[in-house]
């Protein structure tokens, strides 16, 4: 059975533990994250060249590892770390911390996310959010 939206559990990224003030918890919509990603250079480990994601079988090893850690947690019901998005240098988005999560979940036809986002960053997450 695949997870839907309202069945997933999130927490929040270890990954802003350090200082979480400094960080904004918003919902970002899929389809339009992933439009502005595939502008990345890391897009190409998992994205095919018209920006779809890879079939788990095209991905690498390690990627096709995570991916599957990801999934695993969410047959059991386990909480997801919120990714962590940025904006990269060609002002597009960067998925950091839960590249993995955010792809899965992708992958498996979710709408929207919830993410992380630098709250010093948050007027350039408005085209993006839900």
């Amino acid at each position: 059975m695949q997870a839907t939206r309202e069945t997933i559990s999130f927490k929040d990224s270890a990954s802003i533990s350090a200082k979480p003030e400094q960080f904004a918890a918003i919902e970002v919509s899929t389809r339009k994250a992933l439009e502005s990603w595939k502008l990345s250079m890391f897009s190409f480990e998992w994205l095919n060249k018209d920006g779809s994601i890879k079939d788990l079988k095209d991905l690498s090893a390690k990627e096709a590892q995570k991916r599957l850690l990801v999934e695993q947690k969410l047959e059991n019901g386990e909480a997801l770390e919120k990714p962590v998005l940025g904006i990269g240098i060609m002002d597009n988005i960067e998925i950091g911390a839960g590249r993995d999560v955010f792809l899965t979940l992708a992958a498996q036809g979710q709408h929207t996310i919830p993410v992380h986002i630098p709250k010093s960053a948050e007027s350039d997450f408005k085209a993006f959010v839900i």
